[in-house]
């Protein structure tokens, strides 16, 4: 037999119980080299640096030309 709750537990308790149940935002930082915000630790992904440093190198968008 399966266990079941000897006592029914009140909707407050049971709001307390869920209230340290919560989603936390992101703890993000501002980027050194262009001031967006990024994650710690990481590497950013508008301009490539981490901590001061250029590690990726960004790519150019070549922009098409029409020809009149």
């Amino acid at each position: 037999m399966p266990q079941e709750p000897k006592k029914r537990h009140s909707r407050a308790r049971q709001g307390k119980r869920r209230a340290a149940i919560h989603l936390k935002l992101n703890a993000t930082i501002l980027c050194s080299n262009c001031q967006s915000s990024i994650l710690p630790h990481a590497v950013c992904p508008n301009c490539g640096f981490y901590k001061g440093q250029e590690v990726v190198k960004q790519k150019v968008k070549k922009q098409k030309t029409t020809k009149e």
